[in-house]
């Protein structure tokens, strides 16, 4: 009898069967967080992105759509093509930059089970201002 009871507790604690899909959206908020977090990039998003989010901040509405401008994602199955548009600030080398980026966006992509085939980068623009100096 107590074998019996062992085999049912092993069935019922199998997880049941199904699929799971990670949105692209979800990918490219993860993307965006990534990127913007390397030395060197100013901004996500190319010119017209930039300037619907002036508009947006003008009118108190700053934070939409920050999460995923500048990025486009594609998921497929278990893998995901990344396309991103960056500002970079003056004077960084946009080969260590990039390099930087592509590395930090496919460890945090990764993080959540995915492979990263690509991540496409265009630099749309330079930041000429210099970078917020380092409060005490």
């Amino acid at each position: 009898m107590e074998h019996e009871a062992t085999q049912e507790l092993a069935a019922a604690s199998v997880p049941a069967g199904g699929t799971t899909k990670v949105s692209d959206e979800v990918i490219e908020k993860i993307a965006v967080a990534a990127a913007s977090s390397v030395p060197g990039v100013a901004e996500m998003g190319g010119d017209v992105a930039r300037f619907f989010n002036a508009v947006l901040d003008r009118v108190g509405l700053d934070q939409v759509g920050d999460a995923r401008r500048g990025c486009s994602a594609h998921v497929s199955g278990d893998a995901a093509v990344i396309n991103l548009v960056l500002v970079i600030q003056a004077g960084q080398p946009v080969p260590e930059v990039t390099g930087q980026v592509r590395a930090r966006v496919t460890e945090a992509v990764e993080a959540y089970g995915l492979r990263v085939d690509e991540v496409n980068i265009r630099v749309d623009d330079v930041a000429m201002g210099a970078p917020a100096a380092p409060t005490a």
